[in-house]
């Protein structure tokens, strides 16, 4: 599989990337750090949808059924050299199905996630995945 990717910048004002009719706006500058995410936060957003992905896509492989998932993902920066060191996910599945086996959901995700195994090799990702009976 190949993937293609856009991206553009206004001299020190605001950058965008272009994804297929998705466009995502993000920040370049100090005017923009409250409101806009970053690069590293893009970067986390990308292995969060890579996790909720296979979610869904488990989900279906497993046969559970839930009602939503949410995902809180944390991240240590060194500085020198800039990169990320320690990632951290909980992974809250709401669900009532009996069938949910979590430990091999999250095996699952960890091992066949596209973004989740190429940041893993390169950095610490640990997480946990628990079920919440809603």
């Amino acid at each position: 599989m190949n993937y293609s990717v856009n991206a553009s910048i206004s001299a020190i004002k605001d950058a965008e990337i272009h994804i297929k009719d998705s466009e995502i706006i993000f920040g370049i500058s100090p005017d923009t750090e409250a409101s806009l995410p970053n690069p590293a936060e893009l970067f986390l957003g990308s292995l969060s949808a890579c996790i909720l992905k296979n979610v869904a896509r488990f989900s279906v492989m497993m046969k559970f059924e839930y009602t939503k998932a949410e995902l809180t993902i944390n991240a240590v920066r060194l500085d020198k050299p800039p990169r990320m060191d320690e990632i951290q996910y909980e992974l809250l599945i709401y669900s009532q199905d009996e069938s949910l086996n979590i430990d091999l959901l999250q095996k699952n995700i960890e091992k066949f996630g596209t973004i989740f195994n190429t940041v893993k090799a390169c950095c610490s990702v640990t997480g946990t995945v628990k079920k919440i009976v809603d």
